[in-house]
């Protein structure tokens, strides 16, 4: 791979990865924050209501963040990547504007009057105000994973005489088969970052003694929402979307699971170190006969091996791929498991007085974002070499004018800014917990 290539793959990635820190946060809080309005309004409490206001404020920050982050990626489409937005812009730019044009001002018009139009809005004006921000949200991010589904399994196309890729049917880009499942799976997992962070700084508090009726709200509620959707990251959306990769990119699939030999009753690697120069994977810990049951099934049926594949489609990061997968299971497992003895704890009534689990709560608050970019790695590494799978390499698709000097200055001059503005997060949204739910609660008065 040449130097320009490099960059210009680790500019964007670095680009894309900054900047869905701040966006799986606002997936989650809007769904949580949409949880907790319903809530005031049936119960009638309006402790509730604060606790909504609170977190509305955090899911402010992010989402300010998040749009500073994300209108430079589409830039880089033209600047980094010109012969791809060339040649597949006629596709990619149907779900890239129309999330812009409509998704975006409805989840960012509701936000203000989340924000400020309580009193004027009324109870049920502003519940639906949530409900709207909630709604889009989640459907800006169904335009945009839907564009790398179709990267992932492109359909609905035709190849020009010129080579330009023209869209034939926008029903097959937004009704994707893989879309929807990469959807659910992504919102989810989303879903589980606001959770953990809700439980974390329910348990926080709870160690300062501090504002502890609210803490106990933040409690239940991203204990039971975190518990639901970590399963259903692993099953059935994980099962289902594993199952895809292995029915229309089979040599993926093989190399996210250090699976080099093609065999019947193959085994699931639980842990190994691959070694991609001798075709194996090193000290292995397998379970028999497991892969070919998670895909097929089967105990027994055969699963394709690395070997089968030709060597120029293999991806070319197969340990970093492999890693990353294994990273992303095996802190998913643990998350179901944390959620789940939270919650009997829960049932019981003793959650806020078991240290250790409060204390995994605060220290687990990271990992869900760990997790997700490990999810993202899979995907994106695991499509290598193709930009586009099995129509348009990587190589063909960047920018044949911008040298590795001009990539490397704009990937330098990102990351200084980037961390300012990683700071600046980090600082208001220390001033928001500083305050506490009943600021909130006061200034809404």
């Amino acid at each position: 791979m040449d130097t320009a290539l490099a960059l210009h793959r680790f500019h964007f990635a670095f680009t894309v990865m900054f900047h869905y820190l701040f966006v799986q946060l606002t997936l989650g809080l809007g769904f949580l924050i949409f949880v907790l309005k319903t809530l005031a309004l049936v119960k009638r409490d309006e402790h509730y209501n604060d606790c909504a206001r609170f977190w509305a404020r955090i899911f402010a920050v992010n989402f300010a963040l998040g749009v500073v982050t994300g209108i430079p990626m589409e830039f880089q489409f033209g600047t980094n990547w010109s012969r791809f937005s060339r040649d597949a812009g006629g596709v990619i730019g149907q779900t890239l504007g129309m999330e812009g044009l409509y998704t975006f001002f409805l989840e960012s018009a509701f936000l203000g009057f989340l924000l400020y139009g309580e009193k004027m809005l009324g109870r049920i004006g502003h519940w639906g105000s949530a409900v709207a921000v909630w709604i889009g949200s989640w459907l800006s991010a169904y335009l945009i994973v839907a564009t790398d589904a179709w990267m992932q399994h492109p359909t609905g196309y035709r190849i020009a005489a010129d080579g330009q890729i023209l869209l034939t049917s926008w029903w097959s880009l937004i009704f994707n088969e893989w879309a929807a499942w990469q959807f659910v799976h992504t919102i989810l997992g989303g879903v589980v970052t606001g959770s953990f962070a809700m439980a974390g700084i329910g348990a926080f508090y709870i160690f300062l003694k501090k504002s502890e009726a609210s803490a106990r709200v933040f409690l239940r509620v991203g204990v039971i929402t975190g518990l639901i959707a970590a399963i259903l990251v692993a099953f059935p959306t994980g099962d289902h979307q594993g199952k895809l990769v292995a029915r229309y990119q089979g040599v993926t699939l093989a190399a996210m699971e250090g699976h080099f030999v093609t065999q019947p009753a193959s085994p699931l690697a639980i842990i190994g170190q691959p070694d991609v120069n001798k075709g194996r994977l090193d000290n292995p810990a397998t379970v028999p006969g497991a892969l070919s049951f998670m895909i097929y099934g089967n105990w027994t049926k055969e699963v394709r091996g690395l070997g089968d594949f030709p060597r120029d489609t293999w991806p070319d990061n197969i340990p970093l791929l492999y890693y990353a997968f294994h990273i992303m299971v095996g802190l998913g497992t643990l998350f179901i498991l944390l959620m789940g003895l939270s919650a009997i704890q829960l049932w019981r009534g003793k959650l806020a007085q078991t240290k250790i689990l409060l204390w995994a709560l605060v220290l687990f608050m990271p990992l869900p974002y760990i997790a997700n970019t490990a999810g993202w790695m899979t995907a994106e590494m695991g499509r290598q070499p193709w930009i586009i799978f099995g129509l348009m390499r990587t190589a063909a698709g960047a920018s044949p004018h911008v040298s590795s000097g001009n990539a490397l200055f704009t990937l330098l001059g990102f990351m200084g800014l980037y961390t300012l503005l990683f700071l600046l997060g980090l600082f208001l949204i220390w001033r928001i917990l500083g305050e506490g739910p009943e600021r909130h609660a006061e200034a809404a008065a």
